[in-house]
């Protein structure tokens, strides 16, 4: 009689990962039932794009099972999925922060008033990028695509295949959205 997967500890769902067919993947879907939103959540926490979240998250498992798949790797070695998994979307998340490139456009520095110290512009543009991450994409796109890129409304338009008073519209919302998120730090800076 066939013990109940969900009964099995991570290093027999480790070893049926070794394995072909369908003991591969309920070894698979349990490892995924247990471990799945707090790998999630932790991978959305450090990214804080959920584009970004589901492209780590899916790798993080294609690597898992690449690793259990090697015949070098035994269960013994891997006694915690949950541990394994979460050193995978660590390393993960360490290496798309090195690599995603982190430049300021000079077209951003048209927003800050050149009268401020270049400490407080640094501070600012800062501010102004975390606040973009808390946009919606599609504002988020036309703010970028208009200020940061220059281009016309009729150019977003045609790029993200909607009409240009939608693009004017996400603009504006997004300004707006931006200016009441950062409206408590902007009046520390008057202040100052």
């Amino acid at each position: 009689m066939k013990q109940n997967i969900t009964t099995y500890s991570d290093a027999q769902l480790f070893d049926l990962l070794k394995k072909g067919g369908e003991a591969k993947n309920n070894a698979f879907t349990e490892i995924y039932r247990r471990y799945h939103q707090r790998l999630y959540a932790y991978i959305f926490k450090v990214t804080g794009s959920s584009d970004e979240t589901k492209d780590i998250f899916q790798e993080m498992f294609v690597k898992f099972v690449q690793t259990a798949e090697k015949e070098k790797t035994s269960a013994t070695q891997i006694i915690n999925c949950g541990g394994y998994l979460m050193t995978i979307a660590r390393n993960l998340c360490l290496n798309h922060k090195r690599y995603k490139k982190h430049t300021v456009d000079l077209e951003e520095y048209h927003i800050i008033s050149t009268s401020s110290p270049r400490y407080e512009q640094e501070e600012l543009l800062n501010l102004i990028h975390t606040a973009l991450e808390y946009l919606d994409f599609d504002y988020r796109e036309a703010f970028i695509l208009r200020l940061y890129h220059d281009l016309s409304y009729d150019e977003i338009a045609d790029i993200t295949q909607t009409t240009v008073p939608t693009i004017k519209n996400r603009v504006w919302r997004a300004k707006e959205k931006i200016r009441k998120i950062l409206a408590p730090v902007l009046s520390d800076f008057d202040t100052l």
